[in-house]
């Protein structure tokens, strides 16, 4: 099968022939029908997070299950999926406590001396995040992926894998945004995006979209966004506080700066959260002021959208075929798998939301 191999940071992806192996007890053979490129993918390409090399990149992706081991039980030949990164074990105590995203259980890997899910003709391939979706095919877990309605397109089913997740859950798990509350969004990406759909559909009163790509900010608008700032043009704290008369409830940082990430807590009201879900890169320390912790501010991270995607994943389809959930208006491109270095080269430039990778074309 053809898969975009990443063999050294800062270098483009090579698209390669591999090996893929057949279905374990608890596996999942996908033929890959389509997989967004996400800025993650840039961060661990770039290097800023580490990872083994050579590794196949893509993690937010949907295809049509091809065959099943011998004990999966959750999905079957033919089934429609949507993949997830944060497969799950079922067993540890992060699972048994509900918070399925935390699992960080070995289980759901193939052990090591085992034959590799992924193998090149000089030796194994590393396989990224459990998924590796810039590939013909994937296999996977049965824990990391979901049935879904064939009805659902599965272009716009791939961005509910880890933007569409990661926004809207940060906002309806893991921040619980209620009706009436103020929310501020820093960064208009598919991520942000989808977190200020999260707000609109959990009722937010306001909804504060902040970028500096005016481009975006209007897309903000369709998302749901009652009020945009553009952080080029003003001082951002300044402008937000006027606006709300100091009352944010809750803020979310979806770009992965450090700046963004203060402004994000300094932006509260007295009581509000920031999550921070945009990937800061290892070893970027955040300053934080401490006397704005007697007013009960606080920040937190967000893993995935707290997600429990098997339930979670199926009932955002349903919002998308219902008109709640905006995915047709994310989809800036739809590539090719060979395109796939243009689309990592364009999301440095911020101008785009999402380029899809279909795997038909």
């Amino acid at each position: 099968m053809k898969a975009a191999v990443l063999r050294e940071t800062r270098k483009p992806l090579v698209i390669e022939d591999l090996r893929i192996s057949k279905p374990g007890p608890h596996e999942v053979l996908i033929r890959t029908a389509a997989a967004g490129v996400c800025h993650s993918d840039l961060h661990f390409a770039d290097g800023l997070y580490p990872y083994p090399l050579p590794a196949v990149l893509g993690h937010e992706s949907a295809g049509v299950v091809e065959a099943v081991g011998s004990e999966v039980r959750t999905v079957k030949k033919g089934d429609h999926v949507i993949t997830c990164l944060s497969a799950f074990c079922g067993h540890c105590e992060h699972c048994l406590t509900g918070h399925l995203s935390r699992c960080v259980s070995p289980d759901v890997s193939r052990e090591q001396g085992e034959e590799p899910r992924l193998a090149r003709a000089e030796g194994p391939m590393n396989q990224y995040l459990n998924l590796s979706s810039f590939a013909e095919q994937m296999l996977i877990h049965e824990h990391a992926c979901v049935a879904i309605r064939k009805d659902m397109p599965l272009d716009r089913a791939a961005l509910i894998g880890c933007a569409v997740m990661t926004g809207v859950g940060a906002v309806i798990h893991t921040s619980s945004v209620r009706p009436g509350e103020t929310v501020v969004v820093f960064g208009c990406g598919g991520i942000g995006l989808s977190a200020i759909n999260g707000a609109a559909i959990a009722g937010a009163g306001r909804i504060i979209a902040v970028d500096v790509v005016g481009s975006k900010l209007n897309l903000a608008k369709h998302f749901g966004a009652t009020d945009v700032v553009n952080g080029k043009d003003v001082e951002v704290i300044g402008t937000i506080q006027e606006m709300t008369k100091g009352i944010v409830h809750h803020s979310f940082e979806c770009v992965g700066l450090k700046q963004t990430a203060e402004q994000a807590f300094r932006v509260l009201g007295r009581g509000g959260t920031a999550n921070i879900i945009g990937m800061i890169p290892v070893g970027t320390n955040i300053e934080l002021h401490g006397a704005e912790f007697l007013q009960e501010k606080r920040i937190q991270g967000s893993v995935m959208g707290s997600n429990r995607f098997p339930v979670d994943m199926p009932r955002l389809v349903d919002f998308y075929m219902n008109g709640k959930l905006k995915l047709d208006e994310m989809i800036s491109q739809r590539i090719k798998l060979e395109q796939v270095n243009d689309a990592l080269q364009e999301l440095k430039s911020g101008e785009v939301a999402r380029s899809v990778i279909m795997f038909d074309a």
